[in-house]
This record gives structure tokens, sequence and C-alpha cells, in this order.
């Protein structure tokens, strides 16, 4: 985790809300000067151990000085509003420095100061800062327990009530001293994601923006799939020039929808793009999910930009859509619907995910739940990776990936969530095809981005000794045991098939053309490159009846689908 800086940071606290977390400066004084002043007379006393009046006034102007080595101070702004504090003052000799924290009222329970202690950690080790120091009234249990969460070894003593507390910050990253830290914080951060996932993957309204009279056009065929899919919650359509599509009542923008849905799907010409999601956002929406394609990199950090600023979580832009078969839940524009299952999906390619809801649910599997990430501007595989291990549907996880964006985080992810169930990650956009495919994606090569620790099954690690394992090169060779995964036809060294034939680049672009239909998006053929690797895991994948043949496929059978799980 990086220190944040003055334009700031976003983050996530615990009931999944997005906040930015930036540093104090000297036009902050009023903000910080009137959080405190509307503190309750109970929480000015457990900041400050006293009651007096001019506290907030003097804490303001020691929050609010120019920066300088030996102090630092963080604020957290929601929507605006200033609810939190946090600061350090480095004593003689500077390794040592006593923090402090004071959240807003309204704030309280919503993991502010842990968010804060974090973000306050890595601003004192760029400074030096080797321990820090802390008084707390005894009664104050709330801020106790904030700093015997943290995953920090501290010494504590009480006297005349009053704990005194002592935390020596490990050295470099390779201190294992550090693990406690990072466990909590990634623990911290697996709940936070599955909160700020609810409105996508559990969302009991849904609104479809750009919702055509167009029968074959991406945005009807999203809103068909999602009346006809037996989704039991509410659906809006947002059409200007309707008044009903798929027995769905339009409204003429997101500003007039009749209630701030959880989850808005946006399919609009680019152009218009920004500013459907401003009224979203400003309605009060959740999450986006982004169908719209051919942004270049200043319209794609413009859309995130305001979602952060409106506390919107964003799948996309240009993908394919989310499904959720268990809820009935089909906001894609495929050809059929997917049918419900045991495997958690994610990919960046839409004609591969097109593909592979057609193979799941052909052999059986079946979906618990599915999201096409395209551009990846803000929802990753890291935070699927999060919903499915506390989603009882989910024994499988499946992610086909062209790059990735923190591949340590991503390595420790995985690791816990496999330790529950069985991790199939395809690193794709090894070939120079794919790395023109991921490019058009995540607008990089893919070969910028190193792959990261991957576990595998003890069975595999004989055949595989060449890749994946920590250290090991982006690029090395794998050993011969990956090439037992199905080869494409007449592709070369690197070339592999994901299952079956399917679509090679994303079927969020047909939009650009509005001439090809989602059947014909599901028709177009292609070879993606990717290479398996898997994770260890104690979850046990039922065996599947044996698929007959179809084309020129031969079933692969029960054995054949584990032994691709368990690498």
């Amino acid at each position: 985790m990086s220190a944040p800086s003055a334009a700031g940071v976003y983050a996530l606290l615990a009931d999944g809300t997005t906040v930015e977390i930036r540093e104090a400066g000297v036009g902050d004084f009023d903000a910080v000067r009137e959080m405190h002043r509307a503190m309750s007379p109970d929480s000015t006393y457990l900041r400050f151990f006293s009651m007096s009046t001019a506290a907030a006034e003097r804490e303001a102007r020691r929050i609010c000085r120019e920066p300088a080595a030996d102090h630092a101070a963080l604020l957290a702004w929601l929507a605006g509003e200033l609810i939190g504090v946090a600061s350090y003052e480095a004593r003689s000799p500077a390794r040592e420095a006593e923090i402090a924290f004071a959240v807003a009222d309204r704030a309280h329970h919503r993991g502010v100061a842990t968010l804060l202690l974090e973000h306050l950690v890595s601003a004192a080790r760029d400074q030096g800062v080797r321990t820090f120091t802390a008084e707390v009234l005894a009664e104050n249990s709330a801020m106790l327990q904030v700093f015997a969460d943290a995953g920090l070894r501290a010494r504590r003593k009480t006297a005349d009530g009053v704990t005194e507390l002592a935390f020596d910050l490990p050295g470099d990253d390779a201190d294992p001293g550090w693990e406690p830290y990072f466990d909590a914080v990634a623990a911290r951060e697996g709940r936070a994601d599955v909160a700020s996932l609810r409105p996508v993957l559990a969302a009991e309204s849904v609104a479809v923006v750009g919702a055509s009279r167009r029968p074959e056009s991406v945005g009807r065929s999203i809103l068909h799939n999602i009346v006809t899919g037996g989704y039991t919650g509410r659906v809006y359509a947002v059409n200007p020039h309707a008044d009903e599509l798929e027995d769905v009542p339009c409204v003429p923008s997101p500003a007039a929808l009749p209630e701030p849905v959880d989850l808005a799907v946006i399919s609009v010409p680019a152009p218009a793009l920004l500013g459907a999601a401003e009224e979203c956002g400003k309605r009060g929406i959740r999450a986006l999910v982004v169908i719209t394609s051919g942004l270049d990199a200043a319209g794609r950090a413009a859309l995130l930009a305001c979602c952060r600023r409106h506390g919107m979580r964003l799948v996309g832009p240009n993908c394919f859509g989310v499904a959720v078969p268990g809820i009935g839940l089909d906001a894609t524009f495929a050809a059929s619907h997917p049918a419900s299952g045991i495997a958690g999906l994610a990919v960046q390619s839409g004609g591969v995910g097109i593909a592979l809801l057609e193979q799941f649910t052909r052999l059986g599997i079946g979906i618990s739940s599915f999201a096409s990430l395209g551009d990846k501007s803000d929802v990753s595989g890291n935070d699927l990776l999060a919903w499915w291990e506390q989603d009882p549907a989910t024994r499988l996880a499946v992610l086909y990936l062209e790059s990735l964006g923190n591949p340590r985080k991503f390595g420790r992810t995985a690791r816990h969530v496999g330790a529950s169930m069985p991790i199939l990650t395809v690193d794709a956009g090894r070939s120079e095809a794919a790395q023109r495919a991921a490019a058009s994606h995540t607008g990089h090569p893919r070969g910028a981005v190193r792959a990261g620790r991957h576990h595998r099954h003890p069975r595999r690690r004989r055949a595989d000794r060449g890749g994946g394992a920590a250290g090991q090169p982006a690029g090395a060779r794998r050993g011969p045991g990956r090439d037992r995964v199905q080869r494409g036809r007449g592709g070369g060294a690197g070339r592999r098939r994901v299952l079956r034939r399917g679509p090679a680049r994303g079927g969020a672009g047909q939009e650009r053309s509005g001439r090809a239909t989602p059947a014909a998006a599901a028709r177009r053929g292609g070879r993606r490159a990717g290479r398996y690797h898997g994770s260890r895991g104690t979850g046990r994948v039922p065996p599947l009846p044996r698929a007959g043949r179809g084309g020129r496929r031969r079933g692969r059978g029960p054995s054949a689908h584990r032994a691709h799980c368990d690498r």
C-alpha cells in the first residue's frame, strides 16, 4: 500500500463505501475544525481527555500545518464531507512518532480509523519512522480494538485509566514481521470488496441505460435477457424515445429513475457515456456495468474518476456484462441464459466469456456468478476472488485475465482463497496476436505485466517445474505438462484453446457498428492464446457427466476436467 499524496487515493470502507484519503493542507482548516466541533461530548472527551471548547481550534491548527518530515496528517473524505483525521508527530529520536485519530460521529463503526491507520503506516515508513506510540483512555474500547486488529505487535501498559501502546514497524518488505499486518490488511480489504460488490452480484434493482427500440441492439438484448432470465428484482429501462420496452416502463434519463437502483448497465455511444455515468452518480446508483467500448485512456480515467467521486463500483468499460443465475440475473447480451451451478467465472475478453458460458452450461458445471471485466478499470479478479470465497454457491473459481494490475495482491489473495476451492487462472496474452488483443483491453502490451505467483496442486508441480514460482521471470517457459491442454488447430508454439472455439475479441466491441447481433457475436470464430495455471485447493468438484461427440470435439469426461481444475 502506497502512502497517499496531496492528490489523494481512493479506498473502501467496511461497508463497501468509497472514500478518498489525502494529505491535510492549510486550506483544510475550516473543515477539520468543524468536524471536531460537531463531535458529541463523549467523542470529544475520548479524543482529547477533556471537554475543552478550544480543543477543536487547536487541533485544526496542528493538523493543517505545512507538511514536514516530522509530522503528517491524513484526511478521509466521503462525498465531499470530512469524516476522519489521522496524524503522527515524530519525537526525538525521529524514528518514533505518536499517533492520534478522530472520526466523525456519523461515520463510527465503518472502519474509518482502521483504513487511516493503514495509510498512516505507509506514510511513516516513507519517512523512516519505526515505532508508533499512542495514549488511549481505557474506556475507549473501540479505538483499542482498532489497534488490536491491526496485525502489529503492540506493547501496552495501563495506569490511571490511560493505556499506553507502542507498535514497532518491521523493516523492509522481506521482514517476516509484516506477515500478520499484511494478512490483517488483506482480510479487511476482502470484507470491503465483498460489501462493495453486493450491488453488482446481489442486486435488488437494475436499470439498463441505453435500451434501444431495435431488438438486435446490445442494450435491448441485455434488457431482454434480464426480463426473460427469471430476475425477480425491480427492472427499469432508460430510453428518451420509448414508453415501454420488453414490458418494462421507460424513463428518459437516469435522473428520472423512480429510485436509486443498485446496478445500472450502460450501453450508450462513447461520447454520451460520461454524461450518463454522472447522472447515475447524482441519482445515488451504487454500481455501473459499462458495455460501451471505444474509450481512450483519458476517457477511461474520466469515467473512473466519476465513479469514485460518487462512490460507485465500475465493471468495465468495454465488457460483456454480468450474470448471477442463482437470482435470475443475466445482464449480458449472450444468445442464451447460462445455467446455474458452482463455478465463479471472470474474463476480460467478451468473446471468451460467451464461449465459456456455453461450455460450462454444456458440461453441467454451471455458473454461480459471472463478470466480464473488459478494460478492468476498477473491479478486478482480486475482487471476484474475495466474493467467491464467501459465496456458498461457488466451489470453483475460473479467471481468464490478460493483465494483472497488482500481481503481489493477486498471489496473496489466490493463496488464501485456494485453501477452500480450486482456482483455474488462464494467463492470456502470450502470443503476438493475443498480446495485441490484450492491449485492446488494458492499453499496454501483456508482456509489460509480470505474472506474479500462482499456486499449483502438488500432483502437477513435477510437470510444471519451469514456471509460475515466486521470482520466476514472466516470460519463462513452462514445463511439458502444460502442453497437454487442448492445442488449437494450426496454432504455433504458444497456441492453446480455451475448451472450444470462441470469438477472439470482446463481444462488447460489436456495439460500435450496431450491426452484429448477440447470436452473430457468439458464432464468430477465433482462438485465444494463453497458459493455464492452477491454485491448490481443498475444495472438491463433483464428477461431471461425460460429454458426447459434438462436431470435431471429443467429450473430455470427469477425470480430464478434474485435472484441469487441479492445475
